[in-house]
């Protein structure tokens, strides 16, 4: 089945969009969101589920099984809605070729995915991912092997051949950081940069970024080094794209930088910590996503091991944070977090309890506030959302 997709996308936030041509009929958010779940199949997930998002009362439908795979962990949306790719974490190039990346065809009125094709994610431990403003490629993160790949993106949707294959070299002072591991990708707003967070290097590079082609290029050395032993997993963009926030898995702390979209570069302004104030970082802990509300007043970040999410107000002008609270995720080593397009609910996904929880967000405050509402997703890794048929 090939996906029909629209013409061109009116709005980004986060991992979905909603269609020009749609837009154009309603401009009311939706009634609801079908969300998928990456998971690790380890734990008996059969791969990718869904399940549906009701705006109005924050509730979730029981998760089902949209679509088989190994080890998913983390997906993406074409900005056009109507097609999904994921990861293959557990998968090596040269055990498994032509396998790391799958692109799913999305039905918006079922929720349903079917397999579309497959491509090679070029190393080890496939473990982010990320397309272009434009849909015109995606680009992937190895963890395992410490390089990207940008791959080329046909008009349907579907993986088309790879532009680009970037190995980063080097180390830093941890003992997990030994070689490179890329782990997160963010497009700038303009889609002239990717960034890319690498733990292994304690460093975000920035790459010139010709999407039409998947080429990534280095200009000019462009990166930011970070404190030795931070650790940079995942960064975000506020929605002005003045700032990027990084969440440093090691140290459990929060780069907030100032971004120059001219130049394509990064300087770090504050570091904070994502923990309460008294508390340190003991064996087990470790930081997994950020995310900025869609207004960009605050700015969220996962503690694995404390399993909290922690809140900071964002000053709009500076970038700079303030801590405002912590809440506790209702389960076990919350690796990821999604807030959903309206900026209403957060969807906490425990990996260890096989849960996903979900919070109202204060719009004055920031604050969280547990609904209630929980479902079980085996080992929960990522949550994206879709704009559902009312």
């Amino acid at each position: 089945m090939k996906p029909r997709l629209a013409a061109a996308p009116l709005l980004l936030i986060g991992l979905a969009v909603l269609p020009l041509a749609e837009a154009a009929r309603d401009t009311a958010p939706p009634a609801g969101y079908h969300v998928y779940f990456g998971t690790y199949t380890k734990g008996g997930s059969q791969g990718i589920y869904r399940a549906r998002l009701d705006v109005k009362t924050g509730t979730l439908s029981a998760a089902v099984p949209a679509a088989a795979a190994r080890d998913p962990s983390f997906l993406a949306v074409h900005p056009r809605g109507e097609v999904l790719y994921a990861v293959e974490e557990s998968t090596d190039p040269v055990k498994t070729p032509g396998r790391g990346v799958s692109a799913f065809a999305l039905d918006r009125n079922s929720g349903e995915l079917t397999l579309l094709n497959q491509q090679t994610a070029g190393g080890n431990g496939p473990c982010h991912l990320a397309t272009d403003r434009e849909g015109a490629c995606l680009i992937v993160a190895n963890y395992g092997s410490g390089s990207i790949e940008a791959i080329k993106l046909l008009r349907d949707g579907r993986l088309g051949d790879v532009g680009t294959f970037i190995q980063h070299t080097g180390s830093s002072v941890h003992p997990r950081q030994k070689g490179p591991h890329a782990h997160g990708i963010a497009l700038s707003p303009d889609n002239r940069f990717a960034l890319v967070a690498d733990l292994g290097l304690d460093r975000v590079l920035l790459y010139r970024l010709q999407a039409g082609a998947a080429k990534l290029e280095s200009h000019r050395g462009a990166f930011v080094a970070l404190a030795p032993g931070s650790g940079p997993r995942h960064l975000a963009f506020d929605p002005s794209g003045r700032s990027v926030y990084v969440i440093n898995e090691i140290l459990c702390t929060i780069s907030a930088c100032r971004y120059d979209p001219q130049a394509g570069s990064l300087t770090e302004v504050q570091v904070m910590s994502t923990l309460p104030e008294g508390e340190s970082v003991k064996p087990g802990y470790s930081t997994a996503e950020i995310a900025v509300h869609p207004t960009g007043r605050f700015v969220f970040g996962s503690n694995r091991g404390h399993d909290s999410i922690a809140v900071f107000a964002r000053d709009g002008t500076t970038g700079r944070l303030t801590s405002v609270s912590h809440h506790a995720t209702g389960g076990k080593t919350p690796r990821h977090f999604a807030i959903d397009p309206t900026g209403t609910w957060l969807l906490a996904e425990n990996q260890a309890s096989n849960s996903v929880t979900v919070f109202r967000i204060d719009t004055a405050t920031g604050k969280l506030t547990a609904t209630g509402a929980s479902i079980e997703v085996p080992s929960p890794v990522c949550a994206v959302f879709v704009p559902a048929p009312r």
